[in-house]
């Protein structure tokens, strides 16, 4: 046995833990200059906007307070003598100031004396009150609101101004240091955040999972019960289960049910790029849910933070390492407070942390599986509430096309539905909107606008009617639904299959009868024109992929024998499964190959073989789709119930 050089795997150890400390140390200095010089461009930015706004405030008040014409400077003898001559049309007196009008129009101003009366002082220079008579005499009081607004405004408001600028700078410049020393802070939210209140009434189907959590539900709401008897409640439940399955929903209803706050986060927001931000804020979390508790804490994708330990870069200093440590030592560790119930929601529970999904922490499982009819139609009866249905709307039909959709997929399909039908003005959603709507979810839009030359329409035709028929003529394939060669998305033209029951398991002659379908658009080419195109790219990749699964995945080779072939491994940080390792030998691989090709071979002479013996049936669709383009189950049945198509197992 050859000796392993531990203190080799040493040094570099440590030499891979100091890079990662330093490096974290200089992007922690970095974003803190960062955020200074962001605080000081802020800073002179205001003070320029300060010094503009002074600037057009001084223009302003100048072009304001600037007379169009200077009134003339008299003296009160000057003033006595303009009465007497006839000259003086009005006398002003505002105080000590007199505002004199002119018999010419012009103005003047004067001052009088502040211990005698205006006529008195006149009546020293000769006006006698005849003169006066003469004269329109006007008295202003200069204590009022007006006056003291036009003698403090041009003071205060600069002042004012000046005064709202560096209130502005100060607050921002506090909100940025408060930015740089809150990181630790979490983003917690109230469910009464949520404009609606959920509960278990609003989620249809999921009857397992539901009473999985009836039971959090009565603890939360009777905990003395379960605690007389020695009955501990679990301490995180994790919901499991496929993108657009209800988990987030259901959540929410297990709020509306306990009728105790519920908070919710998402894993993504612990983390940051400081180090030990994220353990910070897992912190903060379940600190803010124990001061309501007994309560919930939601905690959204989580595997964006519990994925397995030791797999990504960064080895101990990696922050979501840190968060997620953090996180197992609130769930189950030393100030273990059995009042807070942690919720939790994934998709991809393969990539957690084995300590995560331990007793006492994570140790009770939810699993939440796409609907099947039942819950489908339920799902739709739902949605279908606000809005106006058509009387001959049938959701069990609907419900029946669409096997595989979850409880997104369904919303998401009863809304495209009314967005149809208000775009044609109609005041109901009738059947025909909801099933074309469904089409639109699989593939995307109708593309009507697309110019198709006759003979690309002929090949397209051909083409749908080859899957069409040789799915017909099989008995494991799933019968067809529609065949239409409209454009949809990418896809000139689509065969609609649909399984008759709901089926969990799938055999090896189904995906046979799917590989000689694929084949089919194929074929029907090759044998009509002479000729391929590319449109049956798609259709060869995934009969090579089924292909491919069925020996190294699935283990249908009898050759090869009851194994897989092939390990998969997640580089956690990219979160996508990107390198394969090849655990078999090259021999191994060529026999791989062979039973590949093999069942390709298989597949593609049933399909050839069907195509062949029924040549009138494939003209007969392919003339039929060029003049209706969209063929619906009844009448593609109505188009092959002459030619007595007998079904036959590959």
């Amino acid at each position: 046995m050859a000796e392993y050089d531990f203190t080799g795997t040493a040094k570099r150890f440590l030499l891979l833990t100091g890079l990662n400390y330093f490096k974290n140390q200089i992007r922690i200095k970095r974003r803190y200059s960062q955020i200074s010089h962001y605080i000081m461009n802020q800073f002179w930015k205001n003070i320029a906007w300060i010094i503009l706004m002074l600037l057009t405030t001084a223009l302003i008040f100048s072009l304001i307070l600037q007379p169009e014409e200077k009134p003339e400077q008299l003296s009160i003898s000057q003033v006595a003598e303009r009465i007497i001559a006839g000259e003086t049309m009005k006398l002003t007196v505002s105080g000590n100031t007199l505002e004199i009008e002119l018999a010419d129009g012009k103005k003047a101003v004067s001052q009088k004396e502040s211990e005698a009366g205006l006529s008195e002082t006149l009546k020293n220079y000769g006006v006698t009150p005849e003169h006066l008579s003469l004269v329109a005499l006007e008295i202003k009081d200069e204590s009022g609101l007006k006056f003291w607004l036009t003698m403090m405004l041009p003071v205060l408001l600069p002042l004012l101004i000046i005064g709202v600028f560096i209130w502005i700078i100060f607050k921002q410049a506090r909100t940025g240091v408060n930015q740089a020393f809150t990181f630790g802070k979490s983003n917690i939210r109230l469910s009464a955040s949520f404009k609606d209140r959920i509960t278990f009434k609003d989620v249809a189907g999921l009857n397992e999972a539901k009473q999985e959590l009836i039971e959090v539900v009565d603890f939360l709401k009777n905990p003395k019960k379960y605690l007389e008897i020695g009955a501990k409640i679990p301490r995180g439940v994790i919901l499991i289960g496929p993108p657009g399955t209800g988990k987030t929903l259901l959540a929410r209803a297990v709020a509306g049910e306990a009728g105790v706050p519920f908070f919710f986060i998402s894993a993504a927001e612990f983390v940051e790029m400081f180090v030990g931000v994220g353990a910070s804020r897992v912190r903060d979390a379940f600190a803010t849910a124990k001061k309501t508790a007994p309560a919930i804490l939601f905690i959204d994708e989580l595997d964006a933070v519990g994925r397995e330990r030791g797999a990504g870069v960064g080895g101990g200093h990696d922050e979501k390492e840190q968060t997620l440590n953090q996180i197992l030592v609130e769930m189950d560790g030393f100030e273990r407070d059995t009042r807070i119930i942690v919720l939790a929601a994934t998709n991809r529970p393969d990539i957690l942390d084995s300590a995560l999904l331990r007793p006492g922490r994570f140790d009770r499982r939810v699993m939440l599986d796409l609907p099947d009819i039942n819950d489908r139609e339920a799902i739709l009866k739902i949605h279908a509430r606000e809005k106006k249905l058509a009387k001959d709307v049938d959701l069990r039909k609907v419900a029946i096309r669409t096997p595989g959709f979850s409880g997104a997929d369904l919303a998401n399909l009863m809304n495209e539905a009314a967005i149809a039908a208000a775009q044609k003005d109609k005041k109901e959603i009738d059947q025909e909107k909801i099933l074309t709507s469904i089409e639109k979810v699989l593939l995307g839009p109708e593309r009507k606008g697309r110019v198709i030359v006759p003979r690309e329409k002929e090949i397209t035709a051909y083409h749908e009617a080859g899957h069409a028929l040789v799915a017909s003529a099989l008995k494991d394939a799933d019968p067809v639904q529609k065949v239409s060669i409209i454009s949809r998305g990418r896809a000139g033209g689509y065969t609609l299959k649909l399984p008759l029951e709901e089926m969990r398991l799938k055999t090896k002659s189904q995906f046979l009868a799917d590989i000689a379908v694929a084949f089919g658009g194929y074929i029907s080419e090759k044998l009509t024109f002479k000729e391929l195109t590319t449109g049956s790219s798609n259709d060869l990749k995934q009969a090579t992929e089924l292909a491919k699964h069925l020996v190294t995945r699935y283990g249908m080779s009898e050759n090869l024998g009851t194994r897989t072939f092939g390990k998969s491994e997640d580089l956690m940080f990219l979160g996508r499964e990107i390198v394969a390792e090849q655990d078999y030998s090259e021999e191994t691989a060529r026999k791989i190959d062979e039973e590949v090709d093999n069942f390709l071979n298989h597949a593609y002479k049933a399909a050839e073989k069907i195509i062949k013996r029924h040549k009138n049936a494939l003209a007969a669709i392919a003339k039929t789709l060029m003049e209706k383009e969209t063929l619906e189950y009844e009448e593609f049945n109505a188009v092959i119930k002459p030619f007595k198509l007998q079904p036959v197992k590959i």
